[in-house]
């Protein structure tokens, strides 16, 4: 695939998680597939794994967007730059529901192959969550 094909598809991947576009996982999300993210105390693998992410965030978090600030890749790697945004109305990975507002910086670090996501890597800004949703001091 193209530099920009594979643009277009960490582009989508955002998409289809808000949307929770299964067909799209299915078709575009390796079964090899493995999210490292420090902030998760589960394993995110394969499609089935984006899936299980996708509950445990729109369970916790309504109105979620995922306004994208940034794109750049280079060879089979896509980094996205990112804002999580939306309103905490359910638990949360153990936070109950504040009806807080959040918005977050996000960078995705994402390797594809074959026009397929294989690996991601994620960084959210964690401690400005727990700040915004008001499990710790602002």
């Amino acid at each position: 695939m193209s530099i920009d094909a594979n643009k277009d598809l960490a582009r989508a991947y955002f998409t289809a998680f808000r949307d929770r576009d299964e067909a799209w996982w299915q078709r575009h999300i390796a079964p090899e597939f493995v999210r490292h993210d420090p902030g998760l105390n589960f394993a995110v693998r394969g499609p089935e794994g984006v899936r299980h992410l996708g509950e445990v965030l729109h369970g916790g978090v309504t109105e979620m967007t995922l306004p994208i600030d940034e794109v750049i890749a280079e060879g089979d790697r896509v980094l996205v730059r990112l804002r999580f945004q939306g309103r905490h109305t359910g638990d949360l990975m153990g936070l109950a529901p504040s009806n807080r507002t959040i918005d977050i910086a996000v960078m995705d670090l994402f390797r594809i192959v074959d026009g397929r996501l294989v690996e991601h890597w994620a960084l959210l800004d964690n401690l400005g969550l727990l700040k915004q949703v008001g499990a710790l001091p602002a």
